[in-house]
């Protein structure tokens, strides 16, 4: 049975230093959450709060309307996989997934049951009298898994469990693990600091920072609409610009002596400078002059698209991606003029905190829904 997570005021603390000062996050039952952000930002603290491995100086922790702070980890019910794997190297396949169901003292046909069906699951079903020295990472990591999921948690706890194994076999484990946890439909918070990762395994992420939640949202949401401007720089490539915005009759952004008429400012009282979050594949190459003049320093083919790197007159560097064409006469040195999909493109407050667009769609936890 899966369960909702809900976390209030979260403190966490060594000794001065305060890692996390004040979280309040809401997990949905069943979903697939991950905690996004850089090194050092609290995203592994909160997950080993949420399992019990590390003190929880402040604040709540619910699992369903069950308060777990004081909870021992091995009452709460769930799975846990690591980075590490942490598979047992004298056991053999099948005794590694048996040991959660031994130690709850499950009776030995259920045991044999159980594991079973796990292994299929896994596809790791033919290798059960292996040894783990004889598997391969991405075998291994799915014995971690099976011994997770076998003993029928609560929630499915994950830290960075993909960050061991080479690229392509962390493309083909991280499509598994999302098919496996939509089919078993468990509650499942994942930790890594790849955006891709997060992007394509995630039904909802929440970015972190500092110790701090900047946004939380569905991949879609927050690659398109970032509620500022770290969300916007660390979700994929961006180009920031320096703009100035001008309300009145019209709602003028201008970049550059490049002037982009914004319909859907949402901050209309804004004059001034802002931040311009511009995406490679939002910028397009015309002939149309009024466009952002920019000279081209280099490009990069890489067969559906190319990469172009080039320079405004005042230095302002900015990367292109534009879908390669059988003829082009691009090349180093040329000058070309830019527009911009406006429907596309993000604008800052000029510190920025704040996203000024409509369709910011933001689910961190305020005063007006904690209980």
């Amino acid at each position: 049975m899966s369960v909702n997570i809900k976390i209030r005021h979260a403190q966490k603390r060594y000794g001065d230093n305060i890692i996390i000062k004040d979280l309040s996050l809401d997990i949905k039952e069943g979903e697939f959450f991950t905690l996004l952000g850089p090194s050092g930002c609290g995203k592994t603290t909160l997950l080993r709060m949420i399992a019990g491995f590390n003190s929880i100086e402040g604040g709540d922790f619910f699992f369903k309307d069950k308060r777990i702070n004081d909870l021992d980890p091995s009452k709460r019910n769930i799975g846990m996989v690591f980075q590490n794997y942490a598979i047992f190297p004298h056991l053999s396949v099948a005794k590694n997934v048996q040991f959660g169901l031994k130690t709850r003292k499950v009776d030995k046909a259920t045991m044999e049951t159980e594991t079973d069906k796990f292994l299929k699951i896994m596809q790791i079903h033919e290798y059960k009298n292996r040894m783990p020295e004889n598997l391969s990472g991405g075998q291994q990591q799915r014995v971690a898994l099976a011994r997770a999921l076998v003993i029928k948690p609560d929630v499915l706890l994950m830290d960075e469990p993909l960050s061991n194994l080479d690229a392509k076999l962390r493309v083909d484990m991280r499509t598994a693990i999302k098919e496996i946890q939509h089919s078993i439909g468990i509650t499942t918070v994942y930790v890594t600091h790849d955006q891709e990762e997060a992007m394509a395994v995630s039904d909802r992420i929440a970015v972190m920072k500092g110790g701090n939640i900047q946004h939380v949202g569905t991949p879609k949401n927050i690659y398109q609409r970032p509620a500022n401007l770290f969300v916007a720089t660390f979700i994929g490539r961006t180009n920031v610009i320096d703009g100035t915005i001008s309300t009145g009759d019209k709602n003028i952004l201008t970049i550059n002596q490049y002037d982009i008429e914004i319909d859907n400012l949402k901050e209309k009282s804004i004059n001034g400078p802002v931040k311009v979050s511009i995406r490679p594949e939002e910028f397009i190459i015309t002939t149309d002059t009024k466009g952002i003049k920019v000279t081209v320093d280099d490009s990069v083919f890489l067969g559906l698209n190319t990469h172009y790197f080039v320079h405004t007159d005042n230095g302002t560097k900015l990367e292109i991606i534009q879908e390669s064409e059988i003829t082009n006469d691009i090349t180093r040195g040329s000058i070309i003029y830019l527009n911009v999909k406006k429907e596309k493109i993000n604008i800052f407050t000029a510190d920025g905190a704040k996203n000024i667009l409509l369709g910011v769609n933001n689910d961190m936890v305020s005063e007006d829904n904690e209980n």
